[in-house]
């Protein structure tokens, strides 16, 4: 049967597909070696692809990782509904982390290897804390920039420190009945800085 030319539509469908492979790829290479240790020849045998449709679809590796975060920029906007309460919106974020801990090991990386390659395309702020402090959900006496940074700490923990979690309590992140007792400890944890 002889070969014919996809049309326009199968055509998009496939560069969608393309995309979406080399997206999965590069958060699975970034995820295990970091912005820095990340090979494009590595992120494309991984996506089963062409390196050079990392330059055509992205612009590069350093666009391939842009991508990558304004992906997380958009699924993070899904968890911080402004009806969520302060616990449930940490239990929110860490429940993310333990079940898919490649944006929590892209985060590590970048803190390990003091880059200025971030995995957001905006500056953190604490705005939102402090709108929340001033809503009574935050002491009035804890700085809402740190209680920031130790609820991220929080949620990182067992995906940065599993070691530890297993010396600890001999289980490992990926233990369902870890994940749902660990989410009740931040939760409850969260709920005592009123």
């Amino acid at each position: 049967m002889p070969r014919r030319s996809p049309d326009p539509e199968e055509r998009q469908r496939d560069a969608d597909r393309s995309r979406e492979r080399l997206l999965a790829a590069a958060a699975d290479e970034f995820a295990a070696v970091g912005y820095a240790g990340a090979r494009v020849s590595s992120i494309a045998s991984r996506a089963g692809l062409n390196p050079q449709l990392i330059s055509y679809y992205f612009g590069g590796k350093a666009g391939l990782y842009r991508a990558l975060g304004e992906r997380w920029l958009a699924f993070e906007e899904t968890l911080e509904p402004e009806s969520k309460d302060l616990p449930e919106l940490i239990a929110a974020y860490t429940r993310s982390a333990l079940e898919d801990p490649r944006g929590a090991r892209l985060l590590l990386w970048n803190g390990l290897n003091n880059t200025d390659e971030e995995f957001s395309a905006q500056p953190d702020d604490a705005s939102a804390m402090t709108k929340r402090q001033n809503e009574g959900e935050i002491a009035d006496d804890l700085d809402p920039r740190l209680v920031q940074l130790a609820l991220m700490g929080a949620s990182l923990a067992p995906i940065a420190l599993p070691q530890v979690l297993q010396r600890l309590t001999g289980e490992n992140p990926d233990d369902p009945e870890f994940k749902e007792r660990y989410l009740e400890v931040v939760r409850r944890l969260t709920e005592r800085l009123r």
